[in-house]
């Protein structure tokens, strides 16, 4: 399996590299691209969430009326979840959303989502791209130029670039990110997938692991 290697012009360089089977061409395990998903999601989550039970709010505890001989219902105190202001039944707690996946499932779904990329021609290969200086208008070329403008895409990077990374912060729908970064749910995230010249080889090698 290869790929044609292209310039910032979109051009074809003449050069190709070799996408690994185990990798690129797997048949795509859903499940376990959901499950990682869903573990990103969670992570995200604050999990500050509070709500008042009925011990913690701050009213009279005095005994509303008696408890028998009234023709109604029996009342405690003015806390009661039945009356407006009282403590909430079962309301939520601070919790921690996050949860474990084993690293051999993280890797089936990376290569699952890259191997679905695949077969929908959403992966490309770009020469390593590098700008002397920050500056957004060459970064808005280099998509020209590969017809992504106004498109999802997410670049990969085979090291820190702090230039190519400045120059497309500003740029809502474009991420930039290192090869040992990238998540699940980056690739699924995204529309286009750019890999660098020198980072396809380790990404492929992060993946063997």
């Amino acid at each position: 399996m290869e790929l044609v290697v292209l310039n910032t012009s979109g051009k074809e360089t003449g050069r190709k590299v070799t996408l690994d089977e185990t990798v690129f061409g797997i048949e795509p395990n859903q499940h376990a691209v959901y499950l990682e998903v869903k573990q990103y999601l969670a992570a995200q989550r604050q999990g500050t969430h509070k709500a008042k039970e009925r011990s913690e709010i701050t009213a009279s505890t005095k005994k509303l009326k008696k408890q028998k001989g009234s023709g109604s219902a029996r009342y405690g105190d003015i806390k009661s979840p039945t009356f407006r202001g009282g403590g909430r039944v079962f309301g939520p707690k601070p919790r921690d959303y996050r949860f474990k996946l084993n690293k051999a499932l993280k890797r089936l779904a990376k290569k699952s989502v890259l191997s679905q990329k695949m077969r929908d021609n959403s992966i490309k290969v770009l020469e390593d791209l590098s700008f002397a200086a920050p500056k957004t208008k060459d970064f808005i070329n280099v998509l020209n130029a590969l017809e992504l403008n106004g498109k999802k895409s997410l670049f990969v990077l085979p090291e820190a670039n702090k230039n190519v990374y400045l120059s497309s912060r500003n740029l809502p729908k474009t991420k930039v990110m290192n090869f040992n970064e990238i998540s699940s749910y980056d690739l699924v995230n995204a529309g286009e997938i750019i890999f660098l010249e020198g980072a396809v080889e380790k990404f492929q090698e992060n993946l063997k692991k």
